[in-house]
């Protein structure tokens, strides 16, 4: 049974939350500060975050950022503001999805089960490419050894590209790959996370180049060095 850490100081929503989430036949737990986060995730196990960005003692984009160090969980921020800048702040963080309140709590639960089944699929063996090693169960990633810390969008976005070298997988088809929840995605998103992701393969191999753009096609893994 999969576990749902609650990150809400509004003690009604959070019951709401925790009881539709129950109801669905996750387990859950909640904490109203998130300065109390870090500490829990270190020391307990959860699958998947629902995270609120305004917080007493520490933010959600901090805490996101701060769990981001050491996990690779599902996180889905949720925001009372509508603003797109809040939406991008909390993506740009390392957060893998977001809701606005108000909301149904069945978007949310629908939420929850749509970023789970993400890192449920394909249980097979990790593929080996050019020094990669994928492991789909842990979201890991290694070059050569070394810990790629991706979020769980940019290892789906690694393993899609890295299981066909040579093949050139338009915007359309990423989306389609990578949010099997049928939500609009905009090709400016999906830039965004190839941007991460080359910046992160960079930081543990500045010499390696394997993400390649194709002008007006889209982008595909390919090793030319």
């Amino acid at each position: 049974m999969s576990k749902v850490l609650i990150v809400e100081d509004e003690p009604k929503l959070a019951e709401l939350m925790a009881a539709y989430l129950e109801q669905a036949g996750y387990e859950h737990h909640h904490i109203d500060r998130g300065d109390q986060v870090v500490d829990y995730l270190k020391n307990n196990q959860a699958d998947l975050m629902l995270l609120d960005l305004m917080l007493p003692g520490l933010d959600g984009v901090e805490v996101c950022k701060q769990v981001r160090q050491f996990s690779g969980m599902p996180i889905i921020m949720v925001t009372a503001k509508a603003e797109e800048i809040d939406r991008l702040i909390g993506l740009e963080m390392g957060a893998d999805d977001y809701v606005c309140k108000p909301f149904s709590p069945r978007e949310v639960v629908a939420r929850v089960k749509a970023n789970l089944r993400r890192v449920e699929l394909d249980q097979t063996e990790a593929p080996k490419t050019d020094g990669f090693d994928l492991d789909a169960d842990r979201l890991r990633a290694t070059y050569k050894g070394e810990l790629i810390d991706l979020t769980t969008v940019e290892f789906q976005l690694l393993q899609l590209l890295i299981k066909e070298p040579g093949r050139v997988f338009g915007r359309d088809l990423i989306m389609k790959s990578i949010y099997t929840d049928s939500r609009v995605v905009s090709d400016r998103t999906i830039d965004s996370h190839i941007k991460k992701l080359r910046k992160k393969i960079a930081a543990v191999a500045p010499e390696l180049n394997v993400i390649h753009s194709v002008y007006g096609a889209g982008y595909r893994f390919e090793n030319n060095d």
